[in-house]
């Protein structure tokens, strides 16, 4: 298989990438989760401090249809508004400061714990009739209106399960005190928002994965981008300082050594190396001197400048040689061929020539992604010695 054309997006974000999003407003966002977490919230609380509003709402209603001469003579809605009030707005602000709380401990969650003030600022394709007709009936737009008729669906079931469990005591209300009609309509109501938000968290449950595929392919990078990166990064101060204390703790180790027997690394780009050496006196094959990933990997690319070594992006052939093959081993059978393109290229350029980058052939059984896993079945491999 041919390599990776850089301009591709086939790679997973970096966290820097993620980072970056997240300052411009682009993160993983889920009104269902945040509307479920609201739900729940407003049925706790509906059902811890129903008692005390119920019981307020009953002596406020009993005090407005009580009355004596003096009210009659000089009737006024002051003390029963002033009355009202210092019932309501305790009532209102415990319900609603928790709720925006928790809506926006939600969202800063979902948002990396970011507060965007751009996404405040007005925005003209926001009321732009053409990009608005595109959201709605483009393949976003019918994707979330499949999503909202499914949630019509679900939550309507619900609804007519708690209709047809509920339906005596609703239809019974009028009959009786007042007070049992009062706590009989509240526990009806509460046990409704519970039923809804049981169905919300079901769709929450589904959303937030859709989202989060969503946001990983619409931020997946390009074998250039990741390059691009790598040189920003590697660029900082902090990640010089980084790299010259990794090179430090592994030139203490035995990779130092095997880097200067090697004639050449292959990397991909950033995520592996592998150092590889060539002797027919010693082996029959290619072997391997050293292998890493991640730090190890950058602080193996760094050696490799300093020791002047060939460095190849081959990004397959990276990673099958990195998952089939240990350190001071003989390379997999299958890559010979490909590996010996490699040396061919490697000769050249020790002898002064400018050979083009060789097209490298992995077998498909031997196709590995980042995370070590086959990207074919290939029934059987050669074990590992």
């Amino acid at each position: 298989m041919s390599e990776e054309t850089a301009g591709e997006k086939t790679f997973a974000p970096t966290e820097k990438r993620l980072t970056d999003a997240a300052k411009k407003g682009d993160v993983l966002r889920s009104k269902d989760a945040g509307t479920a977490a609201v739900m729940l919230l407003g049925g706790a609380w509906l059902s811890l401090g129903g008692p005390w509003l119920l019981d307020g709402l009953a002596r406020l209603t009993r005090e407005a249809f009580l009355f004596d001469a003096r009210d009659i003579r000089d009737f006024g809605v002051e003390d029963l508004f002033m009355q009202g009030l210092l019932l309501g707005v305790p009532a209102i602000l415990t319900l609603a400061v928790p709720v925006i709380v928790v809506t926006l401990l939600t969202q800063l969650g979902f948002g990396r714990g970011r507060w965007v003030a751009d996404n405040l600022k007005a925005k003209g394709q926001r009321i732009n009739p053409l990009q608005g007709f595109k959201r709605m009936f483009g393949p976003q737009g019918l994707i979330e209106m499949g999503k909202g008729i499914l949630k019509i669906i679900l939550l309507g079931g619900i609804a007519a399960a708690w209709w047809w469990t509920s339906m005596e005591t609703v239809i019974g209300l009028g009959r009786g005190n007042l007070s049992a009609q009062l706590t009989a309509a509240w526990h009806a109501i509460v046990s409704l928002i519970f039923a809804l938000s049981a169905g919300l968290v079901v769709i929450a449950f589904v959303d937030l994965p859709i989202q989060w595929l969503r946001q990983q392919k619409r931020l997946k990078m390009s074998h250039q981008e990741m390059r691009d990166e790598n040189k920003e990064t590697e660029g900082s101060p902090e990640m010089r300082a980084a790299r010259r204390q990794r090179q430090r703790d592994i030139a203490t180790g035995s990779v130092a050594g095997a880097m200067r027997e090697a004639q050449f690394v292959i990397t991909n780009p950033t995520h592996f190396a592998v150092a590889m050496t060539y002797d027919p006196a010693k082996a029959s094959a290619p072997i391997v001197l050293a292998k890493g990933r991640g730090d190890k990997a950058l602080a193996m690319k760094d050696l490799a400048r300093e020791l002047d070594l060939p460095t190849l992006e081959m990004p397959q052939l990276a990673r099958s040689v990195y998952y089939t093959t240990r350190e001071r081993q003989i390379i997999c059978e299958d890559l010979y061929g490909a590996v010996a393109s490699v040396l061919a290229y490697v000769f050249s350029l020790k002898r002064g020539e400018t050979p083009p980058m060789p097209a490298i052939d992995v077998p498909a059984a031997l196709r590995f992604d980042t995370e070590g896993k086959l990207a074919v079945n290939p029934g059987s491999i050669q074990s590992l010695s």
